[in-house]
């Protein structure tokens, strides 16, 4: 199969790399948009990262160039307008439960070095500076936990607090029975951000959830509460964490995600000016912790990830082989 990859990163390559014995690569390092979508032109199959643009216009020019097939190396879908994919008889692969304990970790390591002013202490070290002063955390064993969603991703970050001997509260449309018995309790939104000291974001992001931590949910939550966010960006509203950040509201926010990431996001601006000024009010705030959604970089989630994607684009292409015979023997 002739797959275009676009979004492609350097450690990316290195993943997908094994599988250019049995399909035709092409890596594309631009995003993809109605504008590159020619790019994919004499290749069957696109496979599309969180930052790519999937909607009705690019995938009708896709289909135009006689791509059949959208792979995602990705869990989430809200980049990609489904219902043109339907309608265009376009087909989706994609792998939703691959190492969701890349992610929960991930959480569990912005909130530890949110808690215990990780990045600062190692600066100052760097710096030859080894005073301690300002450097007070607190400890998360006793705290009570807000996960909202509870999915693979959050019941792994579930699992971990419990370890940590959290209190573990939990909204979810779909509460999970086997999450009970371990003594998680689910609650309503509102009494999960009046009771929370943490609150750790792993749901998807759609219409439900859009600015679903808004100022009038920062407002319930307790005063000096932490929000951890590695799910979406457009599930807070940036603007609001700031003005609760600033008025002691929030006592922190650390996020691997940002609502309007995709311009910069896996690119070097180190040489560049960056002209979005909420993103540089987030980045330079001192009670934020901000990375640049690398969330999923783990070995093992990238094994999954191109080992999942493969087999299943590898099975596709079985099958439409085999109708194909099929149909030329009747």
């Amino acid at each position: 199969m002739r797959i275009a990859f676009f979004s492609t990163l350097p450690f990316e390559q290195t993943s997908f790399e094994p599988y250019r014995s049995h399909h035709h690569i092409t890596y594309i390092t631009e995003t993809l948009t109605p504008e590159t979508a020619q790019r994919a032109e004499g290749h069957t199959a696109v496979c599309a990262f969180v930052n790519d643009d999937l909607s009705r216009p690019t995938l009708t020019r896709l289909k135009e160039l006689g791509v059949g097939v959208i792979g995602m190396r990705g869990t989430g879908l809200d980049n990609l307008d489904q219902l043109a994919l339907r309608d265009l008889g376009m087909t989706l692969l994609h792998i939703p439960g691959y190492s969701p304990s890349s992610v929960a970790e991930m959480s569990v390591a912005l909130l530890m070095s949110l808690v215990r002013h990780v990045p600062e202490a190692s600066q100052r070290v760097r710096a030859g500076n080894f005073t301690i002063d300002g450097l007070m955390g607190t400890d998360l064993h006793g705290k009570t936990v807000g996960v909202v969603g509870t999915g693979h991703i959050g019941r792994a970050f579930v699992r971990i607090m419990q370890g940590f001997g959290c209190h573990v509260l939990a909204y979810d449309i779909r509460p999970n029975r086997k999450l009970l018995d371990t003594g998680v309790r689910y609650t309503s939104l509102t009494e999960l951000l009046r009771q929370s000291d943490i609150m750790s974001l792993h749901c998807p992001l759609n219409p439900l959830t859009d600015y679903l931590i808004n100022a009038q949910a920062l407002a319930l939550m307790k005063p000096g509460a932490l929000l951890i966010n590695t799910g979406r960006g457009r599930l807070v509203d940036t603007r609001a964490v700031l003005n609760a950040l600033d008025s002691g509201q929030l006592g922190g926010y650390a996020a691997d995600v940002y609502e309007r990431e995709r311009a910069y996001f896996h690119y070097d601006f180190s040489d560049s000016p960056i002209t979005d000024p909420l993103l540089n009010q987030l980045r330079t705030h001192p009670n934020v912790l901000l990375t640049a959604h690398q969330s999923f970089l783990t070995k093992e989630a990238m094994q999954q990830i191109s080992r999942g994607l493969m087999n299943q684009l590898s099975f596709y292409e079985n099958q439409q082989t085999a109708l194909v015979t099929k149909a030329s023997m009747c």
